[in-house]
């Protein structure tokens, strides 16, 4: 049993086309690993050749550098949305970390010689690369970053530890964002590229999670490292606009995977509630839980028609950061609302890990959090709300 859903009106036959080879890689080569991957705490590194045999990584990249050629966000969305069906958004953050974090970076910065070398074993999953913005002391605050590359010669010295990193334990090469003019504060961020075996480069994981035990996650330590300067990717201290130029698409992946984690989660929740009896009822025949289930199926239509809206403004390159921000930080907190209610209608058996709504109560709650916490969307909405 499933809601009733409004008909999606943004895909066309091509996109249907590629939601069945997502849906086939999603149920051959992920779902039967969640738990091994899980139990290691990353996944293994062939599932990233077999989504790039597949076509699902660098979606957006030039087919010389083996990449699908297509820029359409819509089918990044369904890439997303086929890995949540079957329950693996740990594997969407290290998939849609590629399509959403990374390529985008190397697609719009790195020079001929840089695509050649990142990109297109990148998009043959042959090398998986990753990108570090947080630090101990500065989360959602990348202004506030400490870790420094300070010009030496022909290299750039790389000093400063990074956290929280997806694919931070598995990636042979990782962009970095550092100070390279640390007394121009946000006039002197850089992005670089470092590479597995550079010296003084040393990762600490898988750091322990609450949820999304399969998804690889690392601390990122640089002591001394020497970055040659072959390795910045677009101008030396315009960082900060780059970031602020890609991360609309990074929000809305984690709203779009919130979206589609949260449909699953309740479609799987009312069809308990039709099948389980108490006091000789239906437990969905109570009122207060029809009622429950009425809000959320709502609520739920609601936020897929913004999401959709949200996906297109991306797929035409007109995503802003305000409608980003909007759509993440509603998504994920009406995602945790979903669950929670979900897990009440399944009661006790709601609280084991055995059933997937367990699972998801642990997994949703990074997504109020990484990207941007909830508050510090708001604060970009409210910034431009009061602008004078």
């Amino acid at each position: 049993m499933s809601s009733v859903a409004l008909e999606r009106t943004i895909f066309d036959a091509d996109h249907d086309a590629f939601r069945e080879t997502v849906r086939r890689f999603a149920e051959r080569d992920v779902a039967p690993h969640l738990r091994d991957w899980a139990e290691a705490g990353q996944v293994d590194r062939d599932l990233y050749r077999q989504a790039g045999k597949f076509g699902l990584l660098g979606i957006n990249v030039e087919e010389r550098f083996a990449g699908g050629g297509i820029d359409d966000f819509r089918f990044n969305a369904i890439a997303i949305e086929e890995l949540c069906r079957v329950g693996a958004p740990a594997v969407v953050m290290g998939l849609a970390g590629i399509n959403d974090l990374v390529t985008p970076y190397l697609v719009s910065l790195a020079n001929e010689e840089q695509k050649h070398r990142f990109l297109t074993p990148l998009c043959t999953g042959e090398k998986i690369g990753a990108i570090a913005m947080t630090e101990p002391g500065a989360g959602s605050d990348l202004a506030a970053i400490s870790t420094t590359a300070l010009p030496d010669g022909d290299d750039l010295v790389l000093n400063g530890t990074k956290i929280f990193i997806s694919n931070g334990m598995l990636a042979d090469f990782v962009i970095v964002v550092a100070k390279t003019d640390p007394v121009a504060g946000k006039k002197g961020v850089s992005l670089l590229v470092v590479e597995e075996g550079m010296a003084g480069f040393t990762r600490n994981g898988p750091l322990h999670k609450v949820g999304l035990t399969a998804q690889d996650t690392a601390e990122l330590v640089f002591d001394d490292v020497r970055v040659p300067r072959e390795n910045v990717l677009g101008e030396l201290n315009d960082g900060f606009g780059y970031l602020r130029h890609n991360l609309p698409q990074e929000r809305l992946s984690v709203a779009v995977t919130s979206m589609a984690s949260m449909r699953r989660t309740f479609d799987q929740a009312l069809t308990y509630s039709c099948d389980r009896t108490a006091f000789g009822r239906r437990v969905a025949d109570f009122q207060a839980n029809r009622f429950y289930l009425a809000e959320l199926a709502t609520e739920i239509e609601i936020a897929q028609c913004f999401t959709d809206r949200c996906i297109l403004d991306a797929a035409h390159g007109t995503l802003d950061e305000v409608t980003a921000a909007m759509a993440k930080w509603w998504i994920t907190e009406l995602q945790q609302r979903v669950v929670q209610r979900a897990v009440q209608l399944y009661g006790g058996y709601g609280y084991m890990r055995e059933y997937d709504v367990a699972q998801d109560y642990l997994d949703c709650r990074g997504g109020s959090i990484y990207a941007g916490t909830t508050e510090i969307m708001k604060e970009i909405i409210g910034r431009t709300l009061t602008r004078a």
